[in-house]
C-alpha cells in the first residue's frame, strides 16, 4: 500500500529537492503542498517540480486529511517548528528539515507529543544515507574500527551578501545551517559531547550579525572532534569533507558528495588490505534514502534508524555550538 504523504511549506533550500524524491518514489502518492505565505509561493511555486502537484487552499485542507499519513516540513527554519507542532497534532508523522529551528524547550515538546501518539520525527541529515557515510556507519557498527578518539569535518559554502541577513538572524550563522549535518554524525558516532567550545566569527566584514567563518571543538572522555564552516569559501564542494580515526583504522570522505572513500586498516581484515586504499561506493540521489527510511518506518516494516533522543541530543549539540544553549 501506497503511504500518503504532503509538503507543508516551499521556503527550505531543500524542498524542491525532497519534493521530487516525493514524486518519484513509487511507495509514496504525494498529496500536495501547502505554503501558508503568498510571495513564497508565488516566487518559488513556479519550480517545475511543483507544476502538476495539487496545491491545497489551506493549512486545515492537509491537516484535517486523516488519509495523509505524513508531512514534510519544508518552510523557513524560524517557522517550521511551529509547522511540526501542528502536524504532530493532528496525528501526521513529521519528516522536518534541517536543523530542526532555534527553540531547544518547543523541539523538546514536539518529541514528547510524537512520542505519545506513538508518531515518527525524522530530521533531514541526507548524509544518513549518502553511501560513503554508510560503509563508514557499518564499521562503526562491527566494531572494526577499535576505539574512535578523533573526528575531523569541514563543510563549507558560499553565501551571496544579499541572503547573510536572513541566515544573520540565527545565532551560529553558517554553523548553525551548515555543520548541523556533521554534528548529526559526531553524535551518532560519540553521543553527546561533555564540553563544546565554538569560535563564531564574521571575517569578511559585512552582515556583523551573521557568523560567516566558524569552527567548534567537541570534546568527550577519550575523544575529540573538530568541524569547520565558512561562508566565503571558493568552490567549497569538491573539499567538503568527514575524517574518522579509531585504533584499528581511519576513513576519510572526500568530497562529501558524490562521496570517495579512503581507508587505512592497521591489518588485513574483512576483504580490504592493511594501509590506505580506496573504496569504491555508489552514488544515490541526495534525499531518496531519507525518505525510503521515513515510508519503511511509517509502514512499519522496520525500526527508526535514529532515535527521537538522538534527535534531540543533536540539536541540543548544535545550539550548545551555536551559544543558543549551554
Amino acid at each position: 500500500m501506497r503511504v500518503k504523504l504532503a509538503q507543508y511549506g516551499i521556503a527550505h533550500a531543500h524542498a524542491s529537492g525532497k519534493a521530487d524524491a516525493v514524486k518519484r518514489n513509487p511507495d509514496v502518492d504525494f498529496c500536495g503542498v501547502f505554503e501558508p505565505d503568498p510571495r513564497i509561493r508565488e516566487e518559488l511555486g513556479k519550480a517545475t517540480v511543483y507544476k502538476d502537484v495539487r496545491w491545497f487552499k489551506s493549512k486545515e485542507e492537509m491537516l484535517d486529511d486523516d488519509s495523509i499519513a505524513g508531512i514534510a516540513v519544508e518552510g523557513q527554519v524560524c517557522d517550521n517548528l511551529k509547522f511540526a507542532r501542528e502536524a504532530i497534532e493532528h496525528g501526521k508523522h513529521v519528516w522536518l528539515d534541517k536543523p530542526a529551528g532555534n527553540n531547544l524547550e518547543e523541539f523538546r515538546r514536539i518529541l514528547e507529543i510524537a512520542q505519545e501518539k506513538k508518531l515518527l520525527v525524522q530530521l533531514g541529515y541526507m548524509f544518513r544515507y549518502n553511501s560513503g557515510f554508510q560503509f563508514m556507519f557499518d564499521r562503526f557498527r562491527d566494531g572494526s574500527l577499535g576505539d574512535i578518539f578523533f573526528v575531523r569535518g569541514r563543510m563549507s559554502t558560499s553565501i551571496p551578501l544579499e541572503h547573510r541577513p536572513q541566515l544573520g538572524r540565527y545565532r551560529g550563522g553558517i554553523l548553525f545551517e551548515l555543520l548541523c549535518h556533521l554534528i548529526d554524525i559526531v553524535v551518532f558516532l560519540l553521543g553527546r559531547p561533555d564540553k563544546v567550545t565554538s569560535f563564531l566569527r564574521n571575517d569578511l566584514g559585512v552582515t556583523p550579525e551573521f557568523s560567516d567563518n566558524t569552527a567548534a571543538v567537541f570534546e568527550y572522555s577519550k575523544a575529540m572532534a573538530i568541524l569547520e564552516s565558512s561562508a566565503m569559501e571558493v568552490a567549497p564542494f569538491p573539499i567538503r569533507r568527514f575524517e574518522v580515526h579509531g585504533t584499528r583504522w581511519s576513513i576519510i570522505l572526500e568530497p562529501l558528495e558524490p562521496p570517495s572513500v579512503r581507508l587505512c586498516l592497521s591489518e588485513d581484515r574483512g576483504g580490504y588490505t592493511k594501509g590506505w586504499q580506496k573504496v569504491d561506493v555508489e552514488e544515490r540521489p541526495r534525499y531518496d534514502g531519507e525518505l525510503a527510511a521515513f515510508v519503511a518506518d511509517i509502514k512499519g516494516e522496520k525500526s527508526p534508524d535514529r532515535s527521537l533522543h538522538h534527535e534531540f541530543i543533536v540539536q541540543e549539540t548544535l545550539l550548545r555550538a551555536s551559544g543558543v544553549v549551554n
